[in-house]
């Protein structure tokens, strides 16, 4: 494998693997740390780049083959890490929520705003996977935290309404739509929660 290669994929996948952490420092309020395929794109993406830049004892067969196996499966990590950042580009808030061990999860998520209430979109399996049909939960928006009461929404319009306006405010979307990541309008099984402010 030639060195020049070699050094310059695992630079490359270095700098995306921390990008993956020090992107989410653009937003305000408490740092929300990367989780399941997001943090695992990270940690991938920097162990490819400890294979192909640490400089190993002797040149074996099996560093070899370790090396080729690093760059061959660089491309499909840095894909999934690319997308880890770019999602962060743009506003993001937390839902935090507490998984069924009793650990609180900040799920991160696009938000858009009808009629002066925010709402997020998500697959219905993840909604319910955290209780979210109707629930009192944290938002992280704007650097703080406040209490919402979560309304699962499944009435297409409203969904539609809700994925349509996501499209307009977010160009990671509409890059996605072009690459066929996302649909023009909401995928079967996709829900909307409405996040009202809780009563005081």
């Amino acid at each position: 494998m030639p060195n020049a290669l070699r050094y310059s994929v695992g630079c490359l996948m270095l700098l995306v693997g921390l990008a993956v952490f020090l992107i989410r420092l653009n937003h305000p309020g408490p740092y929300a740390m990367p989780h399941q395929g997001n943090l695992l794109a990270a940690l991938l993406s920097l162990t490819i780049a400890i294979v192909l830049l640490v400089p190993w004892q002797g040149d074996n067969l099996a560093t070899k083959l370790l090396r080729w196996l690093a760059l061959a499966t660089s491309p499909i990590i840095l894909f999934f890490a690319l997308y880890a950042i770019f999602a962060e580009l743009e506003e993001t808030v937390s839902l935090r929520v507490s998984s069924a061990n009793g650990e609180s999860i900040d799920l991160r998520l696009w938000v858009v705003d009808i009629d002066g209430i925010s709402w997020v979109t998500m697959g219905r399996p993840k909604a319910e996977r955290n209780g979210l049909q109707s629930k009192k939960v944290e938002l992280l928006r704007n650097g703080e935290f406040g209490c919402v009461q979560t309304t699962l929404v499944d009435d297409p319009n409203l969904v539609n309404r809700a994925h349509e306006l996501r499209t307009k405010k977010y160009a990671v979307q509409r890059l996605g739509i072009v690459l066929g990541m996302f649909q023009e309008t909401a995928g079967t099984g996709t829900v909307t929660l409405k996040l009202d402010p809780c009563e005081k």
